[in-house]
């Protein structure tokens, strides 16, 4: 596989997606010993060539440690209801059993309940406890206003001292 040179100093190796490849049958027969479906992402290495988007509706904790023991990688989703809420069974159940001409609205009034970092390190230790490998996604909005702003904050609230 060859690389892709992004920009000055930064390569990539290409990928392929579902679409890309066709597997059609051949007059050998592979031994299934002689194929390999591992992949690797830096020093993590799987044996199941999936990995689970990072969405509340597809990942939870428990769904990303069954993946992991599968051989692949579950991503939880860190700014969904699984960091918000304690149960987020109870707004997910919710979410599903209600009408679709309601659902978007309700949907919105329960993802405006604020994150929780006591939440995000819990779910995290909780797919790190069953041994297997931790993946999360967080958006670098949610990192800015959490870290960066507030900082900005103490800052100047320093200053007036």
């Amino acid at each position: 596989m060859s690389d892709i040179e992004l920009a000055p100093g930064k390569r990539a190796r290409q990928a392929y997606s579902f679409d890309d490849i066709a597997i059609v049958p051949s007059r050998r027969t592979r031994d299934p010993l002689e194929v390999s479906t591992s992949w690797q992402i830096d020093a993590y290495k799987f044996d199941l060539p999936m990995m689970a988007a990072p969405m509340d509706s597809v990942v939870s904790p428990e769904t990303a440690i069954a993946i992991g023991k599968l051989g692949g990688l579950g991503v939880l989703n860190l700014e969904g209801l699984w960091t918000r809420y304690e149960d987020p069974r109870i707004p997910l159940g919710e979410i599903a059993s209600m009408p679709d001409k309601h659902a978007t609205k309700r949907m919105q009034e329960i993802y405006s309940a604020p994150i929780k970092p006591e939440l995000i390190k819990e779910r995290i230790k909780t797919i790190r406890d069953a041994g297997v490998t931790v993946a999360a996604s967080l958006s670098q909005l949610y990192v800015i206003r959490r870290y960066v702003l507030e900082k900005a904050k103490r800052q100047r609230l320093l200053q007036h001292l």
